[in-house]
């Protein structure tokens, strides 16, 4: 069974090109310095979880803060191992799944800040963005593990943490979690729909080959 491949580029991987210039830099000092790409993935999840902490305290600005300084953090644990010729499967998986906790981390606190604070419209709105962030990654795994292309979306992960972390450093966390509630919803279900999509070429193209 052969694969759908996609040349279709996402923002994550124009922001990648575009800053091409500051990463690799970045990365190559930060590998002579003896950390790993593996390491930087860890010190990223570390940060979110100080930055999930502060907003949990109701420390919006702070906890915002954390967030948005953590966010590169993504891109140069993967150009580190690009540099150093050591991309693996195994440091993909391990930095897609710190990626799920770090998400799931930072809105845990922002939910435990809306609880402590009898905010029941902002409980409900991060419990949305939770459960949908995951379902977004879901759709995509699930997809390409039956050899789908499911990369597409108006909010990936890195959409979402642009909308997240400058609103909350504005004290704005009822908007930002609202809005990825919403555009994270749109997203799973474009996703489903190009799977469908596929499904149905494949199935298409399957039948023509017995016929």
């Amino acid at each position: 069974m052969e694969k759908t491949i996609s040349t279709k580029l996402m923002f994550s991987d124009y922001l990648r090109i575009w800053f091409k210039w500051f990463l690799d830099p970045v990365g190559n000092f930060l590998n002579q310095i003896g950390l790993t790409p593996n390491a930087m993935t860890l010190l990223g999840l570390a940060g979110n979880t100080v930055g999930a902490y502060f907003l949990a305290q109701g420390d919006l600005f702070k906890g915002g803060l954390f967030v948005l300084l953590m966010t590169p953090i993504d891109a140069l644990d993967g150009t580190m191992a690009r540099l150093r010729g050591e991309s693996s499967d195994f440091g993909a998986f391990v930095d897609s799944v710190s990626d799920r906790y770090a998400e799931l981390i930072i809105l845990g606190g922002l939910l435990y800040h809306f609880l402590m604070r009898g905010d029941t419209l902002g409980g409900i709105l991060t419990f949305g963005a939770a459960a949908v962030s995951v379902l977004v990654s879901y759709v995509k795994a699930r997809a390409e593990a039956l050899q789908f292309e499911a990369k597409l979306g108006i909010l990936t992960r890195v959409e979402r943490y642009l909308v997240l972390a400058p609103l909350l450093v504005v004290d704005q966390p009822l908007w930002a979690v609202g809005i990825i509630a919403v555009l994270a919803n749109i997203t799973a279900l474009q996703r489903i729909w190009h799977v469908r999509v596929q499904g149905h070429a494949r199935m298409k193209q399957t039948q023509e080959k017995r016929s």
